[in-house]
């Protein structure tokens, strides 16, 4: 393995991290020894834990881990966030970002391949700290509760996974090197599986952290619609169309709450103008679901007593 790891040159983590402190170490995060095959659930309940959850990789083992493939999926490693309510953000891809994370106090669940292109050797190790003088990163890896390896080392292994790494944190809670992209991402995915009290409140802090980002209110929205809390939604959806007037979805969306509120006149105005501004084509069947209930509501208004 040293071998396929040797290299000439590599990173500087000196030079990556000019603004950030020299050397971090999270040693509050927990640590499960990874036994062969384990390495996926016993990363998770480390990254679990780091967010508040007291979760064992046994717990974990039948969410991720796939007997076929003995090992897990990335995506059912951040599937198997969202039943703790805990969403999880792809990091972005780059050595710079991932010790901004560190500095913050967000460890990173990260996926290396320890081999080579060709004859991959997949690893999930969670990053808990660095240290420029030395230029190595600190890692929960294996049976290893604190195992340093080199930038150049680590780099290599990280870059031929794709830079894949992720951070665990309680719905609501936004580090300050999350982008607004990723971090909605991971929200729509709480949504998408059920969990609405946790995806409002995800979405609720991207609105309140990027406020010029219309998705976030859009998402917002879509989740009290869920919840029958049809003022929120309306109030929501018109913030979004404040922000982005051309946001035909937003205004689609506005017009169903309206036409559910009883306010027929106001819905049909919403989904002209949705259909007037409407640039893709793949919802146009939604848009013309949602005008075809309005006029015939329009048709049949209800009868008065």
């Amino acid at each position: 393995m040293a071998l396929v790891l040797a290299g000439c040159g590599g990173p500087s983590l000196t030079r990556l991290s000019e603004s950030l402190p020299p050397a971090v170490e999270l040693t509050q995060t927990p640590f499960f020894a990874q036994t062969e095959y384990q390495c996926g659930p016993a990363a998770l309940a480390t990254a679990l834990g780091a967010s508040g959850v007291s979760v064992a990789p046994e717990d974990l083992v039948s969410a991720v881990y796939v007997p076929q493939l003995k090992g897990s999926l990335q995506a059912e490693m951040i599937a198997a966030t969202r039943p703790y309510d805990r969403l999880a953000y792809r990091v972005a891809p780059s050595l710079a970002a991932l010790l901004a994370t560190l500095a913050e106090g967000h460890p990173v669940l990260v996926l290396q391949n320890l081999g080579v292109d060709s004859v991959p050797f997949w690893h999930y190790a969670v990053a808990i700290g660095y240290d420029t003088a030395r230029d190595e990163l600190l890692l929960r890896s294996g049976t290893e509760r604190r195992a340093s390896v080199s930038a150049r080392r680590f780099e290599g292994s990280w870059r031929r996974a794709q830079h894949w790494g992720i951070v665990v944190v309680q719905a609501g809670q936004i580090p300050r090197s999350a982008t607004s992209a990723a971090y909605l991402e991971a929200a729509a995915g709480l949504e998408s599986a059920g969990r609405l009290d946790a995806a409002l409140t995800a979405y609720e802090a991207a609105a309140a952290r990027w406020p010029d980002e219309p998705v976030a209110l859009l998402g917002q929205g879509n989740v009290q619609y869920r919840k029958r809390q049809l003022d929120a939604a309306e109030a929501a959806f018109r913030a979004a169309i404040a922000r982005q007037p051309s946001n035909a979805i937003a205004r689609n969306n506005l017009a169903q709450v309206l036409l559910e509120l009883g306010r027929t006149e106001e819905a049909l105005r919403e989904i002209q103008q949705a259909r007037a501004a409407l640039t893709d084509p793949r919802f146009s069947g939604s848009l013309a679901a949602t005008e075809s209930a309005i006029r015939a509501a329009l048709s049949n208004p209800p009868a008065r007593p």
